[in-house]
């Protein structure tokens, strides 16, 4: 049974979610947002889900597709947006962009535009948390193509040896860019990758917003009472191209309208409204909601500044200076 107070917010920050990143999709066909974008949609029930499972003081560490988790780790979204307008008042002052959102006072330490960058630090984290007697959760976010990354390897390696509490979250969306999964691993099972580092791993269907928050809380249930890493393979899709840059050459157009039909976020739906835990009234109202909040955020970050020329060199240090 779908309890309400359960089932109204899930659905309420997924699309929260899919509203923005379709809005950041149009900003950036408008010249608004520059750079590179890498959107969510799809995705939705991995973020909502999982985050859901986390306690205020845990960290989250994320990738270059880190939108959704930085809105529900808390940023508000006139942050987020000011930041992908390049504008000052943006949570990384306008410097990151897209790619590079940060909030230390909800802990969300990154997105990271290295495929497995995040993952040395997020055990690094964990391992401060270990040594200061802390009952934390380090949550780290990663694409499966980073499971082919060096890093990927030395920091299960070091998770397990130290026991550091770290869930690592692997979002498999089969497409590491533009390669499918089976095309550049031998092994396409991430939970077996895990269980070469003897690190307890899930895999769950990452379109199902209830089975993500119920694997994401076994995960963090045993990371934080000292069970060691956990590793977690959430096996999702995304209905957009790896990138606004993206032609989309290698999958066809049969394929993304095939996995549409899974969309988490009307699947979920159609399960509350007919176990008559949500009505059509409900989701009218957060999509009402939601638009105001999109319209406020993007009303923000119109209304922002440009950082002053002679800000420069701000948090630019020369050796000697970093050194005191």
């Amino acid at each position: 049974m779908i309890e309400r107070d359960v089932a109204l917010p899930l659905l309420t920050n997924m699309i929260r979610v899919r509203l923005m990143e379709e809005k950041c999709a149009e900003l950036y066909s408008a010249g608004k947002i520059r750079g590179f974008l890498h959107l969510y949609v799809g995705e939705e029930a991995v973020a909502a889900g999982s985050l859901a499972a986390l306690e205020d003081l845990d960290a989250v560490v994320a990738t270059y597709r880190d939108h959704a988790h930085a809105l529900l780790r808390g940023i508000p979204m006139t942050s987020i947006m000011a930041e992908m307008f390049g504008k000052q008042e943006g949570c990384s002052r306008g410097r990151g962009g897209s790619m590079h959102l940060f909030d230390a006072r909800t802990r969300f330490f990154g997105g990271n535009a290295i495929v497995g960058g995040g993952l040395p630090v997020a055990v690094g984290l964990a391992l401060a948390d270990a040594q200061l007697g802390r009952s934390r959760v380090t949550a780290c976010y990663f694409g499966e193509g980073a499971v082919a990354e060096g890093a990927f390897h030395e920091a299960m390696n070091l998770a397990a040896l130290w026991q550091v509490p770290v869930l690592f979250c692997c979002e498999n969306n089969y497409y590491a860019m533009g390669t499918e999964l089976a095309h550049e691993q031998a092994e396409t099972d991430m939970t077996e990758k895990a269980a070469s580092y003897r690190i307890p791993a899930l895999a769950v269907d990452g379109m199902d917003v209830l089975a993500c928050r119920a694997a994401a809380l076994e995960g963090a249930y045993h990371v934080r009472n000292g069970g060691g890493p956990f590793f977690l393979e959430f096996r999702t899709y995304r209905f957009r191209p790896h990138s606004m840059f993206d032609p989309e050459l290698y999958r066809s157009r049969e394929e993304v309208e095939h996995a549409k039909e899974r969309d988490p976020i009307s699947t979920f739906t159609a399960r509350c409204v007919t176990a008559g835990v949500l009505g059509d009234d409900d989701v009218a109202g957060i999509r009402a909601a939601v638009a105001e909040e999109l319209a406020d955020a993007v009303a923000y970050a119109e209304a922002g500044t440009w950082e002053p020329v002679g800000d420069l060199t701000r948090d630019v240090l020369t050796p000697a200076e970093a050194a005191r």
